[in-house]
């Protein structure tokens, strides 16, 4: 029993929390325990978690749960067979030189590419992801983005593309309980996304969550995806866009296209609740968030206060 250090196996979490969801991740961490993030920050502090979190953390972090709770480097298991002093020395190799995994795997698919076995390696990889064009609906614009990203600044495109995976891959599979057709229309003024989206009909899919989990909507549309594969959605409330985007309707924005002037956004400003769909122009010091329909006025914030503003691409009448 004395290799069950509390502080150790407390500063073990911290450790595998930093890497999995950034020094401030904390929020993060806890919703993929299925912990409140309260509950979490109770047992990073002066407790150790049940061993039911325990098993969580291992499996959501993939650490070995022996290392967890004692620190001990798990004996690694290799494939028995000639080609077993192989894979020893590449672990090696990696273990003691992680920057060579990614022109180490470059060079595992040039061979698999010259071996021809590229084809079965995509229908692996697709087979495992799942994800046949699936735009996630993470929330409304007068409610927040609350079932994704609940931090004050939008993560990198390549870790939203992540995230948005394994929450796609999470619920690709379960029973789709209602699907609809809606007409797409394009907002933002850039060739690629005119020409790239061919078909203007998408699906609205709604996934059953599980006994106890929430119903998961998604829009369905490969040539939106293709083209920009870290993109979500969020439905409008309210008619201050419209008759151009009205109330109910669908917009879909990516980490990876900032708003443009004049052009429509969605925005996130410090101490408001949620984020709202606008027309955007900033000056040096202001942002004017400027609605379509007459009815409502303009509001105009200090620039300061503008947390982030990303383009909307298109949007979706059901």
């Amino acid at each position: 029993m004395e290799d069950f250090v509390a502080n150790a196996i407390i500063e073990r979490i911290k450790l595998l929390r930093k890497e999995y969801a950034g020094s401030r991740g904390k929020s993060k961490f806890a919703q993929a325990l299925g912990i409140s993030p309260s509950s979490y920050s109770y047992y990073e502090h002066n407790r150790v978690p049940p061993i039911t979190v325990l098993l969580k953390i291992s499996e959501v972090t993939g650490a070995d749960l022996d290392w967890l709770l004692t620190g001990r480097k798990a004996e690694k298991k290799f494939a028995s067979g000639s080609n077993k002093p192989l894979l020893e020395q590449l672990d090696d190799l990696l273990s003691n030189n992680p920057e060579l995994a990614e022109p180490v795997q470059a060079f595992v698919e040039l061979l698999c590419e010259k071996k021809d076995f590229q084809k079965g390696l995509v229908q692996i990889k697709s087979a495992k992801v799942a994800r046949p064009g699936w735009i996630p609906v993470l929330g409304r614009t007068a409610a927040g983005i609350v079932h994704f990203w609940d931090q004050k600044f939008l993560p990198e495109p390549k870790q939203a593309i992540t995230q948005l995976d394994e929450l796609v891959s999470k619920h690709t599979g379960k029973t789709i309980l209602r699907s609809v057709d809606g007409t797409v229309a394009i907002d933002l003024r850039a060739q690629t996304l005119v020409d790239g989206v061919k078909n203007r009909q998408v699906n609205l899919i709604q996934v059953g969550g599980g006994e106890h989990e929430p119903i998961v909507e998604f829009v369905q549309s490969e040539d939106i995806h293709k083209l920009f594969p870290d993109s979500f959605a969020l439905q409008v409330d309210g008619d201050s866009m419209s008759p151009r985007i009205n109330d109910g309707d669908i917009v879909i924005v990516s980490p990876s296209v900032p708003a443009a002037q004049g052009q429509i956004g969605i925005a996130r400003l410090a101490g408001q609740i949620g984020v709202t769909c606008k027309l955007i122009r900033t000056t040096d010091t202001e942002v004017h968030l400027i609605p379509i329909n007459e009815r409502y006025e303009t509001k105009v914030v200090p620039k300061k206060d503008l947390l982030w503003a990303l383009a909307v691409l298109c949007h979706i009448s059901l």
